[in-house]
């Protein structure tokens, strides 16, 4: 059976009403004028479901670490950006290193030392991409220095620092919480270093100093990641730091009241923020030499790869008849994998996994500044002159032919003898081009040769025909005094034994 109830619209209406009222008349009850405040309002329940989903402000956590840089920020900076500290190249800046757990906190650590890294690495994401490359530069412009030292007579508290020679942006070294810890440290690469120089002037790129810190895991390594931070530096040459930091001051110092608002102020020393850990492929040089100390670079890191060696006949490098040495090419066509196998040939496998994803066509269409920014100055332009085939004028050049032509297809002559038959005859001497770079005469005899098939031990002297038919021993100042582009009909006379042979110059 189903019930049926019948109101008139004017029932329901006001029923409606007398609901509104009451409900509005309770509001008024509990809000007063004298009472109201927006505490109230929000402690509705219309609004405690919304009120839940906020973390509590006893929640919010603070880092376990906290690490301060005794040196000041910029006053140019603007609200809300990084802060950014200047330091001075080479000196030594002290980083405190403070342990700020609360009570409950990472209690496996209490009573133990932990290991930080301080490393100073790029601030631009182009030049984290390219870290290995522009270190590498760095360190053949600069050998035997090292981007961070710790100082360690001025640090306190720090046990067992280290410095590795196959990173020379990193230092390590072990600390007690309990007591108080401060490392000194010393960067001596300045932010221009990296900067490429067109015009002079140029803004240095900033860096970042990062501090890693780890626990002692189970197998005894100190492998547990605890805390990471970091802040924004430019270095400068010495007292650069305090002059850039006095021109900031003096221009904040000229700005209006409200333009000064948007800025930040100055700080007397750079507190670290909190960031990723460093990755664990990073900058480790190829050099794993067991002391810090650095050799010099060899001469052929400043040198173009296509100088000819003292082996080579030609000017564009290639080698003599017989050698596998020669410097090829690398084709517009080349896949990946031939870019891959020309960049290992050409003595570049320090960049095969960089340019892991170029074709011979991406790494042609590189230009030259591309290539020094990516590989820096001195492999920069050595990849660049391999790439465009860049050749070097040698400084000399000599024509040799030998004294008895070889016939050749190519260079017959049709004679007539005293039948009125018609005979071919060679007249044509062929010429072979010598390039000379040592300007020697064991230079011009090896050369010599080898383009004219002689087993090198086998040639005793080497004479120059003079005026009146009479013979000079060739030596090396007759060699550095020829003309260039002499040409001579090499003659050959065997010993008196019948061993050994005499080359004769005409």
């Amino acid at each position: 059976m189903a019930w049926v109830l019948k109101m008139d619209d004017a029932t329901i209406e006001s029923g409606l009403v007398h609901d509104f009222d009451a409900s509005l008349s309770g509001i008024g009850q509990e809000l007063g004028a004298g009472a109201y405040s927006m505490s109230d309002v929000l402690a509705l329940p219309i609004f405690k479901q919304e009120d839940t989903s906020l973390p509590p402000e006893s929640e919010t956590k603070n880092p376990p670490f906290q690490y301060v840089l005794c040196a000041a920020t910029s006053p140019a900076v603007k609200l809300h950006d990084e802060t950014l500290t200047y330091l001075n190249q080479g000196q030594s800046y002290e980083v405190r290193m403070l342990d700020n757990r609360k009570p409950e906190e990472l209690p496996e650590i209490n009573n133990k030392m932990v290991k930080s890294t301080v490393r100073v690495v790029f601030h631009d994401r182009r030049l984290q991409y390219t870290e290995h490359q522009q270190l590498e530069g760095w360190r053949w412009n600069r050998p035997g220095d090292r981007l961070l030292d710790i100082d360690i007579p001025m640090s306190v508290g720090i046990v067992e620092p280290k410095t590795h020679p196959s990173q020379l942006n990193a230092a390590e070294f072990l600390w007690d919480m309990n007591k108080r810890t401060s490392v000194f440290v010393q960067v001596h690469c300045i932010s221009t270093e990296f900067t490429p120089r067109k015009h002079g002037g140029e803004k240095g790129v900033p860096f970042r100093i990062q501090i890693d810190t780890f626990a002692q895991g189970d197998s005894g390594e100190y492998t547990e990641h605890l805390h990471s931070a970091s802040c924004q530096i430019k270095v400068f040459k010495p007292k650069g730091a305090d002059r850039k930091q006095k021109t900031d001051r003096e221009k904040m110092e000229k700005r209006t009241a409200q333009e000064k608002e948007k800025y930040q102020p100055s700080y007397d020393t750079t507190i670290l923020s909190e960031c990723s850990p460093w990755p664990d492929n990073a900058y480790v040089s190829p050099n794993q030499a067991a002391t810090p100390s650095f050799t010099s670079a060899p001469l052929s890191t400043y040198t173009t790869s296509s100088v000819p060696d003292s082996d080579s006949s030609s000017p564009n490098h290639q080698a003599d008849p017989g050698s596998h040495g020669n410097s090829e090419q690398l084709s517009p066509t080349a896949s990946i994998q031939d870019a891959q196998k020309w960049l290992l040939k050409n003595r570049f496998s320090s960049y095969t996994r960089l340019f892991s994803h170029f074709s011979g066509s991406d790494l042609l269409k590189l230009t030259r500044d591309d290539l020094v920014q990516i590989c820096g100055p001195a492999d920069g332009i050595r990849l660049f002159n391999a790439l465009k085939s860049r050749s070097v004028r040698p400084r000399l050049t000599v024509y040799v032919c030998q004294e008895s032509p070889q016939e050749s297809p190519l260079l017959e002559r049709h004679a007539t003898n005293e039948n009125g038959e018609h005979s071919i005859s060679p007249s044509l001497h062929v010429y072979h081009a010598l390039y000379l770079e040592e300007l020697t005469a064991a230079e011009l005899i090896r050369k010599m040769a080898c383009v004219c098939s002689l087993p090198l031990g086998t040639i005793n002297q080497v004479y120059r025909q003079g005026p009146t038919g009479i013979h000079i021993l060739l030596s090396d100042q007759m060699v550095y005094n020829l003309p260039d582009e002499s040409c001579f009909l090499i003659s050959t006379v065997k010993d008196e034994l019948g061993e050994g042979l005499h080359l004769i110059l005409k």
